[in-house]
């Protein structure tokens, strides 16, 4: 989309701009995959937004010719907004980067905060993130380890009768059962995998508050 596209079909983002201004293309959708994401992959919007930066930092560095490795731009960009960051350490980074000609004062002024993200996310793309709730998540994890069981049980009894068919193992009927087990290293209980987690846990835990 370009940028007379922009203002006639959406509203005004600083992200959206930066993102064609650094020839960022594609990140945009990673942003919008990473707050959506429901394992953990997800990002915060902090998170994005620090995400986002550094991607600012690191088409700068490589405009220069500068290092783009990603120990080296994160370790920059720490010393650039750091809190935890001397003065002094910051001075010398942002003295370095302008020796190799970076603008500094122009890119920093470029990095976004969090409220910039989830605007662009929401109002520029139209995203919008719904948490489950802890038992649809549990129900889901639940659903996906049975499908792993059931497919267990499906491989195992066909190479099972594949090496009787051939000779290579002797058995008439048989029946295969896949079954995970959570053992609590606390108390020393064991459960199947699926009756943990539908309980919530192990029994001891709640006994202990």
């Amino acid at each position: 989309m370009t940028m007379s596209e922009e203002s006639s079909e959406r509203p005004s983002s600083k992200v959206a701009r930066l993102i064609e201004a650094y020839g960022l293309e594609g990140l945009g959708a990673e942003l919008e995959s990473r707050w959506t994401a429901e394992d953990e992959s997800r990002l915060s919007l902090r998170d994005l937004a620090d995400l986002f930066n550094k991607r600012l930092l690191e088409a700068a560095l490589l405009e220069v010719g500068m290092s783009t490795l990603e120990q080296d731009v994160e370790n920059i960009y720490n010393n650039l907004v750091g809190e935890d960051v001397s003065s002094g350490i910051r001075t010398d980074t942002r003295n370095r980067l302008e020796r190799e000609g970076v603008d500094v004062e122009s890119l920093q002024s470029d990095f976004v905060t969090y409220q910039a993200i989830r605007s662009y996310l929401q109002e520029w793309r139209g995203a919008e993130y719904i948490s489950t709730t802890d038992r649809e998540k549990i129900d889901k994890d639940i659903e996906v380890i049975q499908r792993l069981q059931s497919r267990t049980e499906s491989i195992s009894a066909t190479r099972i009768e594949n090496l009787r068919k051939t000779g290579r193992i002797d058995v008439k009927d048989f029946e295969v059962y896949a079954s995970v087990q959570v053992l609590c290293q606390n108390c020393g209980r064991q459960y199947e995998v699926t009756t943990f987690l539908e309980q919530g846990g192990c029994d001891c835990l709640e006994a202990e508050d």
